[in-house]
């Protein structure tokens, strides 16, 4: 089982992400390197890639819903860049994506829509990056060399959400099947930079209440954004910079509204938490032995800028593997002092270990609608565990297991304690029904340091938790995020169904419906979902609903930004079939 450690400290990801390539270098992955999305392979044991999913049945024409998930999802309509040559696209109502039928494991039978049962019904968010774009260990400033390395629209992350949180309330019920939802689950990577501002901001979001996204100065804004460096978006003068010369507006007042008040409805739903590198790690990557990163991140100094060779070496050495304990980043701000600013200190931006993560979300301020804990138990903080298992309907069970590397890095991997775990969960559910989640996907667990609280333990990778899983026909999906873009892959008994990020563009999270046909088989719906937000703005509405419209369509057009985020047809909005156990 993976150990709790009590050193883990907040550091940013998004230059990491510059040197990842990965999801294009905006991925939100911590240091995105390689292939899928999140950061692929750039350490030592490089993750394998991602295969393409092959689509084996053409769309199906998709019924029209009348539930109360009605005109709620991408099956009906999308946000769609409109047409026309302009530098900034605009946002508007664009078709859905249909319904596309997988048989690679059994045929689909007509007539099963009559004969199914629910097994379960649930909604999936993964990747939130809840932000303090104030954070003093963000290092925004590797832009000079790689232009996704920073998103100019990050400040509205909590409206995002919330918006988010909005349209699942909305839904009700599955879209395939119309059984109420009965959970939401979170796969990781739900604060961004690892400080307890963001902690509880995230899990303000989740469970209900206010949330004002400013750390620092309560009165001022001390991040990148007015700092008068040109390689930032400055959206509150008219200046030219390296944003408004791809048509990004001025607009006056923007970073005002972005740190005022945002009030949460909460989750109407139960809802359970799976933690992510970026909840784990600093920058989630690195794991700051030195607590160095942990000092800086409650100080009074942030770097916005340093030498162009410098941001091409400090990338090089991300890209290239550098060592789990930041030792790259850490020299740069040892010898940058003079560049430095002074920003307002605030403790509020240190790291969170993961005993703080586990007694947060077993806080009664923080239970909504449940379950208190939202899957961690006193258990958990007794066993030093960040794994557990939760009924999903009637014999189905939900593994939700850790997959961050301890050590440092953004690749993921599991121990062998927390490998028998999961063995031992499948075999005592043999008569029943497995759904495995996850942040890493399997192409992205290619990271095998030792767990630095468990130094003689092996190391696990993607391809030995497939094997796993092959092997025990009770398991049916594995759900997993962090690469930030839709794939679904079939791995002989079983489906794994990664999923969009909210933080880059098409912001999506997922609806997944299990039902029994009663012929022999099973139905895995997907069904993806957008944000309760307009889907245009006019640039004036900054009151919260605008902001969360206006999230959208700077995520559109963020520089450096990859646009196949949304994936392959058969990996959208897709009914799986299995053969019943």
């Amino acid at each position: 089982m993976s150990r709790i450690r009590s050193a883990v400290t907040a550091v940013d990801r998004r230059s990491f992400l510059a040197a990842a390539g990965a999801v294009g270098l905006s991925a939100g992955i911590g240091v995105a390197v390689g292939s899928g999305g999140g950061p692929g392979s750039a350490s030592a044991a490089p993750a394998p890639t991602a295969p393409g999913p092959v689509t084996t049945a053409a769309p199906t024409p998709t019924p029209t819903p009348t539930g109360p998930s009605a005109g709620l999802t991408t099956l009906e309509s999308l946000a769609t860049p409109r047409a026309g040559n302009a530098t900034f696209r605009r946002l508007g109502d664009g078709p859905g994506w249909r319904r596309v039928v997988r048989e690679q494991f059994a045929s689909a039978k007509s007539g099963r829509e009559d004969r199914r049962t629910v097994l379960s019904s649930f909604v999936q968010l993964t990747d939130l990056h809840v932000t303090d774009v104030q954070h003093p260990v963000r290092t925004e400033y590797v832009r000079s060399e790689s232009s996704g390395a920073w998103r100019p629209h990050e400040a509205l992350s909590v409206a995002g959400g919330v918006s988010l949180i909005e349209r699942i309330n909305a839904l009700g019920t599955g879209p395939a099947t119309g059984a109420p939802l009965a959970f939401a689950m979170t796969t990781g990577d739900n604060t961004d930079n690892n400080s307890l501002c963001e902690l509880d901001w995230y899990l303000t979001l989740m469970s209900g209440g206010l949330v004002t996204p400013n750390s620092g100065d309560p009165q001022a804004y001390e991040g990148v954004q007015n700092s008068g460096m040109r390689m930032y978006w400055h959206p509150e003068d008219g200046a030219p910079d390296a944003d408004k010369r791809l048509g990004y507006p001025r607009i006056e007042g923007f970073l005002e509204a972005a740190l005022r008040p945002v009030r949460s409805p909460g989750l109407a739903l139960p809802w359970y938490s799976t933690v992510g590198n970026h909840d784990s790690l600093a920058s989630g990557a690195y794991s700051d032995r030195t607590g160095f990163l942990a000092e800086f991140a409650v100080g009074t100094r942030k770097l916005y800028d340093i030498p162009d060779p410098d941001a091409v070496a400090l990338l090089a050495r991300i890209s290239g593997g550098e060592t789990a304990d930041g030792g790259a980043l850490i020299s740069l701000l040892r010898r940058e002092k003079r560049r430095m600013r002074t920003v307002t200190a605030d403790p509020r931006r240190a790291p969170f270990t993961p005993l703080q993560y586990l007694t947060a979300h077993l806080d009664s301020a923080h239970t909504g609608a449940g379950p208190v804990g939202h899957g961690y138990t006193k258990d958990n903080l007794d066993q030093a565990t960040l794994d557990y298992t939760f009924s999903m309907g009637e014999n189905v069970t939900g593994v939700s297991l850790d997959t961050t590397d301890h050590g440092g890095h953004f690749t993921g991997s599991v121990g062998t304690g927390q490998l028998r775990w999961l063995e031992r969960i499948l075999k005592e559910n043999r008569d029943g029904y497995v759904v495995l989640f996850t942040h890493h996907n399997s192409w992205t667990m290619g990271n095998k340091r030792p767990d630095p609280a468990r130094p003689g333990e092996a190391r696990h990778d993607g391809n030995e938790v497939v094997a796993l899983l092959r092997k025990h026909r009770s398991a049916v999906a594995w759900i997993n995020g962090h690469s930030h873009r839709n794939v679904v892959l079939p791995h002989g008994s079983f489906w794994e169904i990664s999923t969009a990020s909210h933080i880059d563009f098409p912001q999506l999270a997922r609806v997944v419906e299990i039902a029994d046909n009663k012929d022999g088989t099973l139905s895995l719906f997907t069904t993806l979902i957008e944000s309760a937000a307009p889907r245009e703005t006019d640039f004036t509405d900054l009151s919260q609903s605008g902001l969360a419209s206006l999230y959208r369509e700077l995520a559109l057009n963020a520089p450096g930004s990859r646009q196949d985020l949304a994936g392959l047809k058969d990996a959208r909005n897709t009914e799986l079939l299995l053969r019943r156990r």
